[in-house]
């Protein structure tokens, strides 16, 4: 059946702009009139209707009754005959292709109908395994390792109980509620999030409840502060992103690090002196020194594939798409209150520019390491995928499933793909230079 379908129905391939076609699809209502027929037919054989055997109801009791079910049939059949034309013309390496508008069956007419794709740039990366850069190796100096000592010996420091007002740094023994509604399927990280009894908050970035560090300063035991967090847009809470939460914070009692001396930061760190401490300290700066100066050399090499790879049209919904994320980074970064929100407008035609300059650039790069990525066969695999989502959900604070499931519906995953593909291709890059 698709295969009379897809020969009864008519494409033409409309392309008005680089990096997009345009398929028109006509299809002549005989064509549909014996399409819902058979479409008519496998609902009549799939549903019980009292009073008939399977498969023998009237047909104006089935389409009273399931019109909506045949319809969608119908769409479904179009669309998946649309799609297998389009394969079938052969219209170069597809991006995405999706209904311009929702599909309108015809009965006295034809219908028409318009699937669009974006289409992948063709171009030439050119050399990049014979591309050559330098980046001098960094000698590891004394200073940094004391730097290193020194922050380990205020990070295992301990706290210690005062009686002075909380500065920056120091730790809070707190009750707190936010005035946020929570809904009846909150997680266990946003209840958290909005309410706690004997907790803690750390006057430090980054902050556990934004502006809390402001508004806690000068503190002491015994004190009740109210104030406004302003989540950003982008939380990791997508019930918080872009809301203000009112909070009143009562402190029980304020704590500060105590430095340790060279015998408990031994005993800390679990080495037997502090010469052996330093040295261990050292073989870590040093292989930092290798990674820092790994990224330098993928970085400089992609400059340089950047200058030699000629300029290319880029596919336009995608660009729009990749235009509005990097004016919501712009927002992001720019508006923090209602006065920022007024000059932010007032600005547009500057960040909408900002932002279609980003958005280029960024295309562009992705595109040029995909390109890469495909030459060499460098792909990401679901166990690699799970790995970075069980290492980013230790960071964050969420079960691995929590954060997956967050991602997949914010629509993060394929960022999250793109991301580690880009980020192996640069290792390859670099690697390339040893």
């Amino acid at each position: 059946m698709a295969k009379s379908l897809a020969d009864a129905v008519n494409m033409e391939i409309r392309s008005t702009v680089p990096c997009r076609k345009d398929f028109v699809f006509t299809v002549t209502p005989d064509i549909l009139t014996k399409e819902s027929a058979r479409a008519l037919q496998r609902v009549a054989m799939a549903v019980n209707v009292p009073g008939f055997r399977r498969g023998k109801a009237p047909e104006y009791i089935l389409r009273k009754q399931y019109g909506q079910e045949i319809e969608s049939e119908l769409k479904r059949l179009l669309i998946y005959t649309a799609y297998e034309k389009i394969e079938a013309s052969a219209p170069g390496e597809m991006l995405n292709c999706n209904l311009e508008k929702d599909l309108d069956i015809k009965t006295d007419a034809d219908t028409v109908f318009t699937m669009i794709a974006d289409i992948a740039p063709e171009f030439e990366v050119g050399d990049y395994k014979n591309v050559k850069v330098d980046v001098p190796v960094e000698e590891v100096t004394e200073a940094q390792v004391d730097e290193r000592v020194n922050f380990y010996r205020t990070m295992y420091a301990n706290y210690a109980d005062i009686k002075d007002a909380a500065k920056a740094g120091d730790m809070l023994k707190v009750n707190y509620k936010g005035d946020f509604a929570l809904p009846e399927d909150a997680s266990a990280s946003l209840k958290r999030q909005i309410a706690a009894e004997d907790g803690y908050l750390w006057l430090s970035e980054p902050e556990i409840i934004p502006g809390a560090i402001a508004a806690l300063t000068g503190a002491a035991a015994g004190d009740e502060r109210t104030f406004e967090a302003a989540y950003a847009a982008d939380y990791r809470e997508t019930a918080l992103a872009g809301k203000t939460v009112k909070y009143t914070v009562k402190v029980n009692g304020v704590q500060r690090k105590k430095d340790l001396t060279d015998e408990e930061l031994c005993s800390k760190t679990q080495t037997s002196s502090m010469e052996e401490f330093r040295k261990m300290l050292r073989s870590a700066l040093e292989n930092e020194a290798k990674g820092k100066r790994h990224a330098a050399l993928a970085d400089k090499i992609y400059e340089a594939l950047d200058k030699s790879v000629p300029a290319f049209e880029l596919p336009p919904a995608i660009l729009a798409s990749e235009t509005s994320r990097e004016l919501r980074k712009i927002a992001n970064q720019e508006v923090k209150n209602e006065a920022d929100a007024d000059a932010f407008k007032r600005d547009a035609d500057k960040h909408n520019k900002a932002a279609a300059e980003a958005a280029k650039k960024s295309l562009r790069r992705t595109f040029i390491l995909r390109k890469i990525a495909q030459q060499e066969k460098i792909t990401v695999d679901a166990s690699e995928v799970n790995a970075q989502i069980s290492s980013m959900s230790r960071y964050y604070g969420y079960k691995p499933n929590e954060l997956k499931n967050m991602l997949m519906k914010t629509g993060g995953m394929g960022e999250l793909e793109l991301d580690m593909i880009n980020g192996k291709v640069m290792d390859f890059l670099a690697g390339l230079q040893a």
